[in-house]
């Protein structure tokens, strides 16, 4: 079973613990990285401040609904970086606009998903996305 590290960019408490205990539950061996807001993720990804030894993350989750920098703006920045562009993001978010969807595809995201209503569909959206991505071939960094 590959080791994934995984960068969590989600600011809802709960939806921080229930993604930290689904993982540990599978007895999945993951590196979780959790960021609250926009802007701590950007900072992460670029080795910026406080995250100057932060490791390059394999996938991203990421809520759209982000304090400081939205999250289709931190999707964008992603993609537009030669050194982040080809992280997997997975956008994971309450949001069912339609216009979020397309803005989030077009600027580059890996899936969409829209959290579930109850904590176990939360769980098996968390394992789905994760064993999927465990079994791609991600790129190389």
């Amino acid at each position: 079973m590959k080791r994934l590290k995984i960068l969590l960019v989600e600011d809802n408490p709960d939806d921080v613990k229930i993604t930290e205990r689904t993982l540990k539950k599978g007895n999945l061996k993951d590196d979780l990285h959790v960021v609250r807001d926009g802007q701590e993720a950007l900072d992460f990804l670029n080795q910026e401040g406080e995250y100057n030894d932060s490791p390059r993350p394999d996938l991203i989750f990421l809520d759209l609904n982000l304090p400081k920098i939205s999250g289709l703006e931190v999707l964008a920045k992603i993609k537009q970086s030669d050194q982040l562009k080809r992280i997997p993001v997975i956008v994971l978010t309450v949001s069912k606009r339609e216009e979020d969807r397309i803005r989030a595809y077009d600027s580059g995201a890996s899936s969409y998903i829209q959290k579930p209503a109850s904590s176990s569909e939360f769980i098996r959206a968390i394992n789905t996305v994760r064993d999927y991505w465990e079994m791609a071939e991600l790129p190389p960094e």
